[in-house]
């Protein structure tokens, strides 16, 4: 395991090191950047922030959806509204709680959110192919780690959730 043991002290992380991270993370910026852009004249990147949220954790309320954002929700509300409106988001009642309301991808917005991610998956693997292959293990174990270490997870739509207290 790659893992220091208990009494070693982490070493800071090298220039080279860094400068490597911000080099991948340009890469994954044009990907995300370019997926958007396929479907900006039906939603902005709020919205499809959103749309991308309730695909990777199920139903959300507009709290949730609101701290995603890191807006009032009076906001989150006027961003879901447009997006009932365009017959990509269904809002329902809670059925634990009447309270709340429930937000859904419709059918409509399940396609928009799988098209935006089959571009990112096809433009990550048009890059990994020109890696050498015995190479691409490490990659992903590497990627797995620095997910790990940030005290996150990736989700299925490339995207990265912080952990507790981020």
């Amino acid at each position: 395991m790659d893992t220091p043991a208990a009494s070693e002290t982490p070493r800071a992380p090298g220039s080279r090191e860094i400068e490597a991270v911000l080099a991948a993370a340009d890469v994954l910026l044009r990907v995300v950047a370019s997926s958007v852009a396929e479907v900006e004249d039906i939603v902005n990147t709020p919205q499809l922030r959103v749309l991308v949220r309730i695909h990777v954790l199920g139903p959300q309320n507009l709290g949730g959806v609101a701290a995603e954002l890191g807006v009032h929700a009076s906001n989150a509300t006027r961003i879901c509204d447009r997006l009932v409106a365009a017959g990509l988001l269904e809002r329902r009642e809670d059925p634990a709680d009447r309270r709340y309301i429930v937000l859904e991808l419709t059918g409509k917005g399940q396609t928009l959110v799988n098209t935006v991610l089959e571009h990112r998956r096809q433009a990550i693997a048009d890059v990994i192919s020109r890696m050498p292959a015995g190479r691409r293990p490490a990659l992903a174990a590497a990627m797995e780690a620095f997910a790990a270490a940030a005290g996150g997870h990736g989700t299925s739509d490339g995207r990265f959730t912080l952990g507790a207290g981020a």
